[in-house]
């Protein structure tokens, strides 16, 4: 999730493949009720604004206690990785002992190192009826932006998966989860929705507004502003890709994620506030956006100021939750 510089827990999995998250109910052993009745039909947005925090998945922290601490109501359950190059097979962050299967624990990044396309969807759909959830979230990052045959590979499993999905009546959703700069989403981002949108895959954007790299003057950049800009780039760009569609429907098809706090740039001039979270949330508001996400629920505390993008705690001076609790405000339809 974290982009441009190394990652301490996932630099094999990134090398290996693409991350896809299943969001889950939180605090539900099954999510098929909850998130079926959410479920959109028109290029797969979500039907209603959501906050969808992810839960980051190697820790061993307990998804119905992390959800009634935090008040939030659904949880994206990161990582699925396969576990080895060349793997069909997908488990929890690429563990071999946490395979997806009936009994298994609460998977993957697929279309990189398989190179069956029947198989991936096999790996997708045993994802979809191991767990009930509705949605897969696709979070492409690093070497895979540049696996211009993995990428066609995703593409047309997705669209073939979105079709068993309508002959056996799952509602299904697919979400890209992508960096973008503040002026929108580079070329290599831009180019897997390209590819989606090429082979029929209905979608939601899901821009990971943090972790830009911008030089920036002492008292740092205005991250509500350049997320909203990132927003609104991102929107044109949808606007080229379907020039057919409202602006309304534009906006649907478009979600972001936050990182409370300090992100990975050492010079901590990228600091994303509760003031910031608060105009994101908005704005979202205002233009009936379809979900807000941080990554990651585990850092929404203030358990260590000054600190450079913990995976427990912000960096920044905050109440525990305050980040989800200002989120989960996010109005339904």
């Amino acid at each position: 999730m974290k982009r441009n510089v190394p990652y301490a827990r996932m630099a094999l999995a990134m090398a290996l493949s693409v991350p896809l998250a299943a969001v889950l109910a939180s605090g539900t052993a099954a999510a098929s009720a909850t998130s079926r009745a959410a479920a959109a039909r028109h290029h797969g947005h979500l039907a209603r604004p959501v906050y969808v925090p992810y839960f980051e998945t190697w820790t061993t922290d307990s998804i119905p206690a992390v959800a009634r601490a935090s008040g939030a109501r659904f949880l994206a359950l990161a990582f699925l990785q396969t576990p080895k190059r060349g793997s069909c097979s997908v488990a929890w962050n690429g563990d071999r002992k946490q395979l997806v299967r009936p009994g298994g624990r609460y998977t993957g990044q697929i279309a990189d190192s398989c190179t069956s396309v029947p198989r991936i969807v096999k790996a997708y759909e045993s994802v979809v009826t191991t767990y009930h959830v509705t949605r897969l979230d696709m979070d492409v990052e690093a070497r895979s932006l540049a696996d211009q045959a993995g990428i066609a590979r995703r593409s047309q499993a997705l669209r073939l998966l979105q079709q068993w999905a309508a002959r056996t009546h799952h509602r299904l959703q697919i979400i890209f989860t992508l960096g973008v700069e503040p002026w929108g989403l580079p070329a290599n981002c831009f180019a897997v929705l390209k590819s989606a949108a090429a082979h029929g895959v209905r979608f939601t954007v899901n821009i990971m507004a943090f972790d830009y790299y911008i030089k920036a003057s002492k008292t740092g950049l205005e991250m509500g502003t350049e997320a909203l800009m990132a927003l609104r780039g991102t929107h044109r760009q949808l606007a080229r890709l379907y020039p057919g569609l409202s602006q309304r429907r534009l906006w649907a098809m478009e979600g972001i994620t936050l990182l409370p706090g300090i992100d990975d740039y050492p010079k901590k001039t990228e600091v994303t506030y509760l003031s910031d979270a608060r105009r994101i949330r908005d704005f979202a508001r205002a233009h009936r956006l379809p979900l807000i996400s941080i990554w990651a629920i585990q850092r929404d505390n203030g358990g260590c100021p000054g600190t450079i993008d913990s995976d427990t705690c912000s960096g920044i001076r905050q109440p525990a939750w305050a980040f989800s609790r200002l989120l989960e405000s996010h109005p339904r339809r």
